[in-house]
C-alpha cells in the first residue's frame, strides 16, 4: 500500500490500492504457510507489473483528473 503513494497518477494509485485491500479481505483465512508464500509472490509480480505500467504511463504525461485537483 505504501508503494502506491509513489504512483503519481491517481488511476494507477487508486488501482493498486484496490487490488491490495481486495486480495487482503479475499486471504485473510489463509494458515498454510506454503499458499501464503504463493499468495505473497503473486502480489510481488503484480507490483512489478503496476510498477512497470506506471513507468510506462511517465512516458505519456497527462493533465490531472479533476479528482486530483480537489486535493
Amino acid at each position: 500500500m505504501r508503494e502506491s503513494q509513489i504512483f503519481p497518477n491517481y488511476n494507477f494509485r487508486s488501482y493498486a490500492l484496490r487490488r491490495v485491500r481486495d486480495a487482503f479481505k479475499e486471504n485473510k483465512s489463509l494458515t498454510d504457510p506454503k499458499l501464503i508464500r504463493k499468495e505473497y509472490q503473486f502480489a510481488k509480480e503484480n507490483l512489478a507489473i503496476i510498477t512497470r505500467q506506471v513507468s510506462i504511463g511517465q512516458m505519456y504525461k497527462t493533465e490531472k483528473l479533476v479528482i486530483e485537483n480537489q486535493q
